[in-house]
C-alpha cells in the first residue's frame, strides 16, 4: 500500500521510515524543505506541494497528517480540495478528540473518510514499532489495517497476558480500534495523561534521593527556618544513576521510562544539562478536563500537569503574594535560597 505522508518531523519520518521498511511505499510532504531535505538519502519520495503527493498517490488515497495539532486543521483544510469521494484523511497527531468529531462530518459530506490515530513510541518507533490507538468507521479503519500491522511492535513485543488463548487480536500486536471518530484520541489523551503522573512520580522519588543528604548540611537556626528533625537521619550520599541502574533490573517500578531515564544519567547525573522547565502539548489538559466532566477523580493527573505549569514559573506571582501575605501580617522577611 502507497501512502502520502503530510510532516517530516521526527513521528512523520519514523512512521514512513518503518512503512517502508515492512514493504509498503510512501511519499512525503513538508512546508519545511530542510525537514524532507534528510529522507532522501532513505530513498524516500519528496513531494514540492500537497498537489503533487496527492497526484502521486492512486484512488482510493490515503494521506496521513502528522504535524503539531495546531497545524492539523489548517492543513486539512487545504488537503481536502484535493482529494475525492473514497479517499482518507489519518490524523496521526496530537489532535483534541472533539476536533476530530467535527472534522469526521465535514469530510462525510464529501464522501471521505477520516481515521484518527493516537501514535506512541515517541523517536523509537520507526525501529520498536508504534503503539497505535485509532478511531474512525469499522470499514475505514479495516483497509487500512496492513499500514497499521506494519507500523506496531508486534506480539513478540510483549508477553501474552496470562489467561488469553486462542487467535491474537489485534491489540495484542500493539494496535486497536478504540472506536468511532475521536475515539483514538480520546484514548491518547488519557494515555498522556498517564504519561504525566508516571514521569512526575519517578521525578518526586529521584529528587527525594538526591536530597537524602540534607542532614549534612548547615541550615541557619532563625524563625523563617523551619528546623530539620533527625537531620542524623538526612546522611545519605545516594548516588541516583546507580539506583536507577539496580531499578531497571527486577524491580516492580521497572519500565521502559526507568530505561530512558537512566541513560539519561548516565554521564550527566546532576542532568545539567536541563533547565527544569516541562512543556504540555494540551493532552494532559484535555484529559483532566474529560475526568472534570465525566465526575471522575484524577489527583495524580491534576498533580503533575500542574508541576508542570509551576516549573515554567507560571506560579510565581502566587508565590510572591505568599511572600507579601506573610509580611504584611507577621513581618516575615523572604529568605534566599542559596542550594
Amino acid at each position: 500500500m502507497k501512502i502520502g505522508m503530510v510532516g517530516a518531523g521526527r513521528m512523520g519520518v519514523g512512521l514512513l521510515r518503518r512503512l517502508v521498511k515492512k514493504g509498503h511505499e510512501g511519499i512525503v510532504y513538508d512546508s519545511d524543505p530542510e525537514a524532507t531535505a534528510r529522507l532522501n538519502t532513505d530513498g524516500i519520495p519528496v513531494a514540492l506541494s500537497l498537489e503533487e503527493l496527492v497526484n502521486s498517490l492512486s484512488k482510493p488515497r490515503v494521506v496521513w497528517v502528522m504535524v503539531p495539532a495546531a497545524a492539523t486543521g489548517g492543513v486539512i483544510e487545504k488537503l481536502t480540495p484535493l482529494l475525492a469521494p473514497g479517499d482518507t484523511v489519518v490524523d496521526g497527531g496530537n489532535t483534541f478528540y472533539r476536533d476530530d468529531v467535527a472534522r469526521s462530518k465535514e469530510l462525510a459530506r464529501q464522501g471521505i473518510h477520516y481515521v484518527d490515530v493516537g501514535t506512541s513510541g515517541g523517536v523509537y518507533g520507526a525501529e520498536r514499532g508504534f503503539c497505535l490507538m485509532i478511531g474512525g468507521e469499522k470499514t475505514a479503519v479495516e483497509r487500512l489495517d496492513p499500514l497499521f500491522a506494519a507500523l506496531a511492535p508486534g506480539a513478540h513485543a510483549a508477553q501474552r497476558t496470562e489467561g488469553r488463548t486462542g487467535p491474537l487480536g489485534r491489540e495484542e500486536h500493539g494496535y486497536v480500534h478504540c472506536g468511532p471518530a475521536g475515539a483514538g484520541h480520546f484514548v491518547k489523551m488519557v494515555h498522556n495523561g498517564v504519561e504525566y503522573g508516571q514521569m512526575a512520580a519517578l521525578a518526586e522519588g529521584m529528587a527525594i534521593l538526591a536530597h537524602a543528604n540534607v542532614g549534612t548540611v548547615e541550615r541557619v537556626l532563625d524563625a523563617e527556618t523551619a528546623p530539620l528533625a533527625g537531620a542524623e537521619f538526612y546522611t545519605y550520599e545516594i548516588a541516583v544513576d546507580a539506583v536507577m541502574e539496580a531499578w531497571r533490573r527486577g524491580s516492580v517500578v521497572s519500565s521502559w521510562l526507568v530505561d530512558l531515564t537512566a541513560a539519561a544519567l548516565h554521564g550527566d547525573p546532576e542532568l545539567s544539562e536541563f533547565s527544569g522547565r516541562v512543556a504540555d502539548s494540551g493532552e494532559g489538559r484535555w484529559a483532566l478536563q474529560a475526568a472534570i466532566d465525566e465526575g471522575v477523580p484524577a489527583h495524580v493527573l491534576s498533580a503533575a500537569l500542574l508541576e508542570r505549569f509551576a516549573s515554567r514559573g507560571n506560579g510565581d506571582y502566587g508565590f510572591k503574594a505568599l511572600s507579601a501575605m506573610r509580611r504584611a501580617f507577621g513581618g516575615h522577611i523572604e529568605k534566599t535560597v542559596t542550594s
